[in-house]
C-alpha cells in the first residue's frame, strides 16, 4: 500500500499544497505562487516541480506516493473537465491529464475537483463535518461559495455548477444586481460585503441610533461585533442574513437533505450568533418532518482545501 498523498488547493493568487500521510495526517505544509501568464499553462508544471522537490526533500520515493487531488477555482465536471476558469487564465483544459502527462507522474492517481466542494470533502472527512457522511459547506467571504458531499462523494453536477449556493435567488424582488448579473442572489446578503450592503440600507430607510452610523465605514465584522453588543440597527442585519441563509438551507435540505450544515469563510467566525442566526430561520422553513441538519462552524481554515484534496486520493 502506498502510504502518502498529495493536497493541492490551487487559487488565483497562491497554490496551497500538502504531504499526507494515510490520507489524513498533514506532514508538510507549503506554498507557491500561481503562475497566470500564458493562460496558466506554468501552473501544473510548477506543482509537479514543487511536490518533486519536497518529496526528494523527504526522501520520499515518488512510487511511494498514491497520488494527488487538486481543488480549482472554478467548474469542473464529473470527468474532470474545465472549460473555463477565470481566476487561472484556463480554457478547456484537463488538469488531471496534463498533471499525469508529466514525468515521474505517470502511475499516480490524480483527481480534480472545485475548490469548494474538495474543501466541503476536506471538512467531512477531517473537520467540523466529520462522523457524517452527507454534509453542505457554505463559505462566507467575499462571495458566498458552496459544496455538497453526499454518501462522502462530492456533488460536481452535469455542468459542474454543483454547490454553487452563492448564487440561489432568496429575494426574487430584489433591484439590485448581483455580479452573476441576476437580482436577488444569496450572495448579496450573506457575503462579507452583503452584510455591509445590509446594514447601510437599514441606516437609510430610518434614523435609528447605531454605533454602526457613528462608525460611517464598517466591516462585516463591526456589524457581528455591534450586534452582540446589542446594537439594534446591527442585530437585524444579522437577523436578515440569517433568514435568507435559513431560506438557502431549507431549498438544499429539500434537494439533497444533508446530515449537517458547515458555516465556513471569514464571516463564519462570528461565532453562535451567526448560526443562531440561520438555525432560528432554517427551522422556521423547514416543516415536513423534526429531523433538521445540524448548523455548525467550520474547524480547518485554510486547510481544508488540501484536506478534501487529499482526501479524494482513493
Amino acid at each position: 500500500m502506498k502510504p502518502y498523498s498529495i493536497g493541492v488547493d490551487i487559487g488565483g493568487t497562491t497554490v496551497k499544497l500538502g504531504l499526507f500521510l494515510n490520507g489524513s495526517e498533514i506532514l508538510e505544509k507549503w506554498e507557491i505562487p500561481t503562475d497566470k501568464s500564458e493562460g496558466g499553462k506554468n501552473i501544473i508544471p510548477d506543482i509537479a516541480a514543487s511536490v518533486r522537490k519536497v518529496l526528494e526533500e523527504k526522501n520520499i520515493p515518488m512510487d511511494q506516493v498514491k497520488g494527488a487531488g487538486m481543488g480549482v477555482p472554478g467548474p469542473v465536471d464529473a470527468n474532470g473537465f474545465v472549460e473555463v476558469c477565470v481566476n487561472l487564465g484556463w480554457k478547456e483544459i484537463r488538469p488531471a491529464e496534463v498533471f499525469k502527462s508529466i514525468p515521474g507522474f505517470e502511475d499516480w492517481t490524480v483527481a480534480v475537483g472545485n475548490d469548494a466542494n474538495v474543501a466541503a470533502l476536506g471538512e467531512q472527512k477531517m473537520g467540523g463535518a466529520k462522523g457524517f457522511s452527507s454534509a453542505v459547506m457554505i463559505t462566507l467571504g467575499t462571495g458566498v461559495g458552496g459544496g455538497i458531499v453526499i454518501d462522502g462523494k462530492m456533488v460536481a453536477g452535469s455542468h459542474g455548477m454543483g454547490g454553487e449556493l452563492g448564487h440561489l435567488t432568496v429575494n426574487p424582488a430584489e433591484t439590485a444586481r448581483c455580479n452573476c448579473g441576476n437580482h436577488g442572489c444569496l450572495e448579496q446578503y450573506a457575503s462579507a460585503t452583503g452584510v455591509v450592503r445590509v446594514a447601510h440600507g437599514l441606516l437609510e430607510k430610518d434614523a435609528r441610533s447605531s454605533k454602526l452610523r457613528d462608525m460611517g465605514e464598517f466591516s462585516a465584522k463591526d456589524v457581528f461585533d455591534l450586534a452582540k453588543a446589542g446594537d439594534e440597527v446591527a442585530l437585524e442585519a444579522v437577523d436578515i442574513l440569517g433568514t435568507y441563509l435559513g431560506l438557502a438551507l431549507s431549498y438544499v435540505t429539500l434537494t439533497v437533505d444533508p446530515e449537517i450544515f458547515i458555516i465556513g469563510g471569514g464571516v463564519s467566525k462570528a461565532g453562535s450568533i451567526l448560526t443562531d442566526a440561520i438555525e432560528k430561520h432554517y427551522h422556521r422553513f423547514v416543516t415536513l418532518s423534526e429531523h433538521h441538519a445540524l448548523v455548525r462552524t467550520a474547524s480547518l481554515g485554510n486547510d481544508a482545501g488540501i484536506c478534501g484534496a487529499a482526501g479524494m486520493v482513493e
